[in-house]
């Protein structure tokens, strides 16, 4: 018999090829699928009772002609006849591609099992394909339907011994890459290592002779059990870890694992394992694999599972999430956000029991999963809720917080005026480390936040956390960190402010702005000490991670040199000043008072004017002072630079507090270490 396959066929391969199965390699998944499929249904007639023969061993087997190029997937399930492969095969009910893609665009992954588009991927990768097929209904003949991909078929009875169905595939010249054993072996872990039928490639092998050879027993390469669904009750710690090793032999053992099962209001079985994070920055991603009735479909599981919940390692199985015709991407549906809902529900009710029934051990594992609380908690509201129960604080002495027992713990010594409990924190615990001694001598205590999220965690936790703010401990000096009643500054002159500000500034890294600013911390306290504002450096880390603002990103950075006026060391770099440039000083001062007599002469007059009414003269004149003004600021700066840069001690003390920060390096920590050799002398 031969015939027209009823569609328009020049349109229908384009699309199979460039469209529906644009993954070429999924051919072989699609073709072992239905075969299963089959398979499955031979057992279901004989539980009911429709087939009374014998069911025999079904199974899968695939064999390959290397030198021909021949793939055959082969099944003993329920077979075809004429008549149904002429509906099924033959029939595809569609006229055109443009016509299907319209057709089906919002329900298109129906269109595998209605209409038999798993068997179309055939053509993807072969010049000719061949059905042989013996229906498993009584009296019934072989069939064999051959097709080279062009609009005619042809179709024969054909002697068949067995029930079952022959898939034969004469590759094309593109697709000889298929032609090989590691190939195909290869694609059958991938998509068929959990098939619910066992699929048989080869057979096995043992050592004899001094070389691998052939045995009689077939090699089954799947294993139709798989943990995940299995009934957890029956299962042992060893079992999921087993199982684990066998998805990522090379992978650390995990921390612990959930086992998913649900079947309302969806289908969905699994097993989410949590895996040891060693280096924070080096996450990898796509390591839930998808599975639908134990057929691998994809890695990429974005919309089944927050973001967040993709850190996680395991499978998830389920008839129900919908995919498009060639299985390979999600389509948007309701389901979709239920699934991702339910899993991060029972991802946190494991969290919180893990938590309650043993803190110890959550304590000890808690490093290594804080990333991806945090992360949860910053993207997912209703995680966040549930985790602010569970999630850990950890301190720099290595103890651990829920969030109400630190708050407890610590309000009553770090409430500022503003009635406001300041948490402080640091990142690195040794660049730091005098910064938190200080912090701890007045008995107050530090986190420590070391991971890279947690620059946008404490804006979350100041967001949630009534009446809280956070403050690095290296924000400001140690008594400015948690203000109890107001302070008077020391009162200086603006111009000896200034002065600082040159001198200091003249000896420091360049790139970044400073800021000098006079505290009085006691004779004894440090001479000098650098601190970053926590809103610009807080904002530049979150730049770093995106978020929106790159503009702080962008920004140099900026400290701010608290200089302890009450300090002996700092008060002989001010006198040592006046001692050498007083003379300067003071001759800078009477030009500036008549620069600036002047200047206020003209503006007195002009005070009521507006601009375009001030006269040229004045208005040049103004100009003029201006610049005189600031030339003269100019001078002065620029002794106060030669100043600081010839004074050892005034280098001395801006390098120990450079080296307390980690900011002293290359040629500037070499020519400190020389100098402080040399003043050893």
């Amino acid at each position: 018999m031969k015939g027209s396959i009823g569609v328009t066929t020049e349109n229908i391969f384009p699309v199979i090829k460039k469209f529906l199965y644009s993954d070429h390699e999924i051919f072989l998944r699609e073709l072992v699928a239905n075969a299963v499929d089959a398979s499955q249904k031979m057992k279901a007639l004989a539980n009911v009772g429709e087939f009374k023969g014998e069911l025999g061993d079904l199974k899968v087997s695939i064999s390959l002609d290397e030198k021909k190029k021949i793939v055959t997937i082969s099944d003993n399930g329920i077979g075809m006849t004429a008549a149904e492969i002429d509906k099924y095969i033959n029939q595809i009910a569609f006229s055109s591609a443009g016509e299907f893609m319209e057709k089906y665009k919002d329900n298109i992954e129906s269109i595998i099992g209605h209409f038999g588009l798993g068997f179309y991927s055939a053509f993807i990768v072969s010049k000719k394909v061949e059905i042989v097929s013996l229906s498993w209904k009584e009296g019934s003949k072989g069939v064999k339907w051959s097709c080279d991909g062009s609009p005619e078929f042809q179709m024969d009875e054909v002697e068949k011994k067995e029930r079952g169905t022959d898939i034969i595939l004469y590759l094309d010249s593109e697709s000889e890459e298929f032609a090989s054993k590691a190939k195909i072996e290869e694609l059958l872990n991938k998509y068929c290592k959990f098939m619910p039928v066992p699929v048989v490639f080869g057979k096995k092998q043992e050592w004899k002779d001094g070389k691998m050879v052939d045995t009689e027993e077939d090699k089954v390469i799947n294993n139709i059990e798989p943990l995940w669904a299995k009934n957890p009750k029956d299962l042992k710690d060893e079992d999921y870890l087993g199982f684990y090793r066998n998805l990522y032999p090379m992978q650390e053992e995990p921390l612990f694992w959930i086992h998913l099962n649900i079947d309302y209001p969806f289908n969905l079985t699994g097993v989410l394992y949590f895996p040891k994070i060693k280096e924070r920055m080096d996450i990898m991603k796509n390591k839930i694999q998808l599975f639908c009735n134990q057929m691998y479909v994809t890695d990429h599981v974005e919309n089944i599972v927050p973001d967040f919940l993709t850190l996680l390692y395991g499978v998830i199985d389920s008839p129900d999430i919908p995919l498009n015709v060639s299985r390979s991407y999600l389509q948007e549906d309701a389901s979709v956000k239920k699934i991702s809902t339910y899993i991060t529900k029972k991802v946190a009710d494991k969290l919180e029991e893990i938590s309650k029934e043993n803190r110890e051990n959550f304590e000890a594992k808690w490093d290594n999963i804080k990333l991806f609380i945090e992360y949860g908690m910053l993207s997912d509201e209703k995680f966040y809720d549930r985790s602010a129960k569970f999630a850990l604080f950890k301190d720099v002495d290595g103890k651990y917080f829920t969030f109400e027992e630190y708050r407890k713990a610590v309000e009553e010594k770090q409430t500022n005026k503003e009635k406001k409990v300041v948490y402080l924190y640091a990142t690195d615990v040794q660049s730091q480390y005098a910064y938190i001694e200080q912090a701890k001598a007045k008995g107050y205590s530090v986190l420590l936040f070391d991971c890279e999220l947690d620059a946008h965690f404490v804006n979350l936790l100041e967001s949630k956390l009534k009446d809280t703010q956070f403050a690095r401990v290296d924000s400001d000096t140690v008594d400015n960190l948690i203000v109890k009643e107001e302070k008077s500054a020391p009162v200086v002159d603006q111009s000896l402010t200034d002065d600082m500000n040159n001198a200091f500034s003249a000896v420091l890294p360049e790139g970044a702005n400073y800021f000098v600013k006079l505290e009085n911390m006691g004779a004894d306290g440090k001479p000098v000490v650098i601190t970053q504002s926590e809103f610009m450096r807080r904002y530049r880390e979150m730049s770093k991670l995106g978020g929106g603002m790159n503009f702080y990103g962008q920004m140099p950075d900026s400290y701010t040199i608290v200089l302890n006026n009450e300090s002996p060391l700092i008060q002989r770099i001010i006198n040592e000043n006046k001692e050498k440039n007083g003379a300067a000083f003071q001759e800078f001062d009477a030009r500036l008072n008549t620069l600036n007599g002047e200047l206020d002469q003209i503006n007195e007059v002009n005070k009521d004017k507006k601009p375009a009414d001030i006269s040229k003269e004045d208005t040049e004149r103004k100009n003029k002072l201006n610049e005189d003004i600031q030339g003269v600021k100019s001078e002065r700066k620029a002794v106060m630079e030669k100043f600081a840069k010839e004074n050892d001690l005034l280098k001395q003390l801006a390098d120990i507090a450079l080296l307390s920060n980690n900011m002293l390096k290359g040629k500037a920590l070499n020519d400190f270490v020389n100098r402080s050799l040399e003043l050893l002398k």
